[in-house]
């Protein structure tokens, strides 16, 4: 709004960049412009203020379809003042000289007018039109016709009042009714998520069933090679068995020949030496015999010689000359007899 100030008798007005002030003095203009200042006498003033900048209306307002449906449209309209000074001459935009004020509210007079000819001209589609083709493709074509309808309005040009653009933000029907259209979409969509949800399920079932089968032909084919490696098992055992019995009987047999062979030579030793015993003297005989039983009797630690046992002895020698008859001469090429021990009674 204005800027007014008072000094003494005068006031000093100053607008800002987006408003057009019109001065008029004993009914002539008397200063007109965008962003003016000046000094002027509020008791001869008459003063109007029009706003040069876009301005936006947002809009709510109902309809009626042809299918006696009541639907809602949320709009928003930009416009602007294309003549502030035409606006000010058929709107009252006057402004109090003292405080700089709009004396009266032009912007919802504006506002009203632009209002209910977009209605009209909202509703004169819309009442054509079905809900369903409303809903689904009916949103631009409702805002061009809104759209033209204003831009090509007199009442609206006669007024400087041009219309930029109108966005149509939602054209929606009463709840219940956009519930129960929702109703088929929302199940159509359940329909593909359970179809999903089962197509999911049947994937993840074939993928087990090929899994466990997977698993099952690898068991079978475990079990097959477990077999073959029991058989082969079996067949190394039974090689091995076969070849240590051979090398058994082959080492039984060269045991055995050895024995044989052993046993042979001690007979043929035995039967040698019995035919040359056979001929000797039997004197001889047993004092091999002798020999043979002093070798194998235990060695002889400790002799004690007590007085008798000597007494004794020196005497069985003395008398052995005189006793006894001289040893006939041992043949040649045979050991002597030897003097066996005679272990002493204790």
């Amino acid at each position: 709004m204005a800027d007014i100030r008072r000094f003494y008798f005068l006031r000093h007005l100053r607008t800002t960049p987006t408003t057009h002030v019109v001065h008029l003095r004993r009914g002539k203009v008397a200063h007109e412009g965008v962003g003016i200042a000046f000094y002027f006498r509020a008791l001869n003033a008459a003063i109007s203020e029009v706003p040069t900048a876009e301005d936006e209306l947002p809009v709510v307002f109902h309809a009626r379809t042809a299918d006696f449906q009541d639907v809602t449209l949320q709009v928003t309209i930009t416009y602007r003042f294309n003549d502030p000074g035409v606006a000010a001459r058929r709107l009252d935009f006057a402004i109090d000289p003292y405080m700089g004020q709009w004396l009266t509210d032009p912007l919802d007079k504006v506002s009203a007018r632009i209002t209910e000819l977009a209605q009209q001209y909202a509703v004169e589609y819309i009442a054509t039109s079905g809900l369903v083709a409303l809903l689904a493709s009916g949103l631009p074509i409702v805002r061009q016709a809104m759209l033209d309808g204003l831009r090509d309005d007199q009442r609206l040009a006669e007024t400087s009042i041009v219309v930029i653009g109108v966005r149509v933000v939602a054209i929606r029907p009463v709840p219940e009714l956009e519930k129960a259209l929702e109703t088929p979409l929302r199940e159509q969509v359940q329909q593909d998520a359970d179809k999903a949800t089962y197509e999911r399920r049947a994937n993840a079932v074939e993928r087990e069933r090929a899994i466990a089968e997977n698993e099952l032909q690898s068991k079978i084919e475990l079990a097959k090679r477990e077999e073959l490696l029991v058989e082969q098992e079996g067949s190394n055992a039974q090689k091995r068995a076969k070849e240590n019995a051979a090398v058994e009987r082959v080492e039984s047999e060269a045991r055995a020949e050895s024995t044989r062979a052993l046993g042979a030579a001690t007979a043929e030793a035995e039967a040698a030496r019995l035919a040359a015993y056979a001929t000797l003297d039997p004197a001889i005989l047993l004092a091999i015999a002798a020999q043979g039983i002093a070798a194998n009797l235990p060695a002889i630690g400790t002799l004690n010689l007590t007085p008798d046992v000597i007494t004794a002895a020196l005497s069985r020698l003395t008398s052995a000359p005189s006793a006894q008859p001289a040893p006939a001469e041992a043949p040649t090429g045979l050991p002597e007899q030897p003097v066996v021990p005679t272990r002493p009674t204790q």
